[in-house]
């Protein structure tokens, strides 16, 4: 793999930025966290040449103290601003999500909020719900080059140690209702009333949710849609098994039952790797019905269930991104209209 923007902004962070806070701002730098994580393609290195039309450039994410963001922040984009290039290696400084060309500060506590909903690492299960799993990907992602108190880095090694197992089994729980009850289920009753506008609904839905569930069975944080595909092809386990199911029935020239008949084998290789871990007992293969189709999943659903404690059966996992939405709103609202229009390439179409 060749150079991506991520490597560039570290050698300009370590070459360029670093050496002048630690002369101007030593105690701020040394409480702040440094490096590139968060939202964006280059925060996976999954960024490509489409990725380049809006927010991509050089980049320095910062997490530091409430306080110190507060009474220095203005200071250090400052003295940034006087000493630091206007490029480095080619590479244009730009403003991403928050204010700042090339490096971008923010307090850690509003890092946290505008991803997980929090201002800590989750501590009880319902904090652990209640946290979109699309968004740990935006904690745990990228790279820290600089953290010398650890706040940042101890919060990523919490969630790389997974979900707590009542957590894990509930949000698998969720998952199999979903692609089951909500996914297969449907898209038979739209087959047999000829609703193609409700199949392709139901079958969207079913493939992301059985995808999902694949990603846990394998104890892996899904990311957002756009990237569940590329982690996928990742798992170490399920995709062995899934890819040849998923790849025929993705293909538009797949015909509608071919469709469903897939989605009841993944549902065969979910359910039968469910038993081999554990995690729902061994049973008789069952056989769906004429009219509900094959709803084996729920199957696996009330089984969890029967393990998990009561806390924690009534709180419905979070699975949308809730957070990063009430930031967008703020975001979207500070820019004015020609700004805004910039950033999603949109012109009159007479010029």
């Amino acid at each position: 793999m060749g150079k991506t923007i991520v490597d560039t902004s570290r050698e300009f962070f370590n070459e360029m930025v670093k050496p002048i806070l630690e002369r101007e701002f030593p105690e701020e730098t040394a409480q702040t966290a440094f490096g590139v994580f968060g939202w964006g393609s280059e925060a996976l290195k999954l960024d490509d040449e489409y990725s380049r039309d809006h927010h991509w450039g050089l980049r320095i994410d910062a997490l530091l103290p409430e306080d110190i963001f507060r009474n220095k922040r203005e200071a250090i984009l400052a003295k940034l601003a006087e000493q630091i290039p206007k490029s480095f290696q080619g590479h244009p400084l730009r403003e991403g999500h928050v204010a700042g060309f090339g490096i971008a500060p923010e307090p850690l506590e509003s890092f946290l909020n505008r991803t997980i909903g929090i201002d800590h690492p989750p501590q009880t299960y319902a904090e652990w719900l209640n946290i979109p799993e699309e968004d740990i990907t935006h904690i745990i992602n990228g790279e820290v080059w600089h953290d010398p108190l650890g706040s940042f880095t101890s919060i990523r090694e919490t969630f790389h140690q997974y979900y707590p197992e009542p957590v894990w089994l509930r949000r698998m729980a969720h998952w199999c209702r979903y692609f089951s009850g909500m996914g297969t289920y449907a898209l038979k009753r739209a087959l047999l009333r000829n609703n193609e506008v409700y199949a392709s609904i139901a079958f969207g839905k079913s493939i992301r949710w059985g995808i999902q569930l694949a990603f846990m069975l394998d104890r892996e944080y899904f990311p957002y849609d756009k990237w569940l595909d590329a982690f996928f092809r990742r798992l170490p386990r399920m995709a062995g098994l899934l890819e040849p199911v998923v790849d025929e029935a993705v293909k538009i020239s797949t015909p509608w039952e071919r469709k469903l008949e897939l989605l009841d084998q993944m549902s065969d290789i979910l359910d039968e790797t469910m038993q081999q871990d554990g995690i729902i007992p061994p049973h008789p293969k069952f056989v769906g019905s004429e009219s509900s189709g094959y709803r084996l999943m729920e199957h696996a659903y009330k089984e969890i269930l029967a393990r998990i404690p009561a806390e924690t059966k009534s709180i419905i996992p979070q699975w949308e991104q809730i957070y990063l939405e009430k930031f967008v709103v703020g975001y979207v609202d500070s820019l004015d209209t020609d700004h805004w229009l910039e950033l999603i390439n949109l012109s009159p179409a007479d010029k």
